[in-house]
């Protein structure tokens, strides 16, 4: 166990939702690790490192006083307003205590650019109101010192529990169509990479903007029929057509500043194979 491994308290925020609980699970092992949860459940309820807690009806002070982390890991989800209100208040809190936030943003900062894949210090530009969200976050915290903060943009997001990959097995139970994009050009991840990089981030104390995709770039379309021939041995899938813009569009994260070491990034071929696992 590294030095400083032992002496961090670590809080996830939104540690019951897919992302969240993949990190607690790589993490507890290691550090003193909170988490909180949404919806009762007998799971966290006989767990005493998790808390309840409703961004939309209750305060994140009374949870930062209870749990007195030296790291938040902010993967909420819920109303945005409300989502805000918490943000603001941790900022707060990161300005008064030796505390620092790692804090999960998506590509969709960058939703409103079409022509290039994005790097870390590309300005920011959104059309969709998640992204402008994700944004306004983002610049709340990044007013704060630069060591208190480290702002992880992902892509898509995909392990065998993710809500794509369980969407997918449900439009293939129903014979529904599978949506795909073919001008849109992305990169992807997994829950398991993600944890791993997180931890790396802790474990070296960084900080700063992390563009955390595979090092390739996929098309919609033919990425999301790799997955279904992954997850579903059966023909007569239905697949439905959606052209937003009639050239290709990028919706990718890509690191040029931050980059992490080999066996910490990840291909799109390697988030196929994971799926299996």
């Amino acid at each position: 166990m590294k030095e400083n491994e032992s002496k961090h308290r670590i809080l996830i925020l939104g540690a019951s939702g897919f992302i969240g609980t993949a990190i607690y699970k790589e993490l507890c092992s290691y550090f003193k690790t909170f988490g909180t949860y949404r919806i009762q459940h007998k799971v966290y309820e006989n767990n005493h490192h998790f808390i309840q807690y409703n961004v939309e009806e209750d305060d994140i002070y009374e949870v930062l006083e209870a749990t007195k982390p030296s790291i938040i890991i902010s993967s909420l989800r819920g109303d945005f307003n409300a989502q805000t209100i918490a943000h603001q208040h941790i900022t707060e809190y990161l300005l008064e205590n030796n505390c620092k936030i790692i804090f999960l943003s998506s590509a969709n900062v960058f939703d409103a650019y079409s022509k290039y894949p994005s790097y870390e210090l590309d300005k920011t530009y959104s059309e969709s109101i998640y992204g402008h969200f994700k944004i306004k976050i983002e610049n709340m915290l990044l007013r704060l010192p630069k060591k208190k903060v480290a702002i992880v943009r992902l892509p898509m997001v995909l392990g065998a529990q993710s809500p794509r990959v369980k969407e997918l097995k449900h439009h293939l139970e129903n014979k529904t169509p599978i949506e795909i994009f073919p001008n849109i050009i992305m990169n992807v991840t997994t829950d398991s990479k993600v944890t791993q990089q997180i931890h790396y981030i802790i474990n070296r104390n960084k900080y700063g903007v992390f563009h955390l995709g595979s090092i390739d770039l996929v098309h919609h379309d033919e990425y999301v029929k790799d997955i279904v021939n992954q997850i579903n041995k059966k023909n007569g899938v239905v697949y439905k057509h959606v052209y937003t813009t009639n050239q290709d569009r990028y919706l990718a994260v890509l690191p040029k500043f931050n980059k992490l070491p080999k066996h910490l990034q990840i291909t799109s071929q390697e988030v196929l194979e994971a799926l299996n696992k």
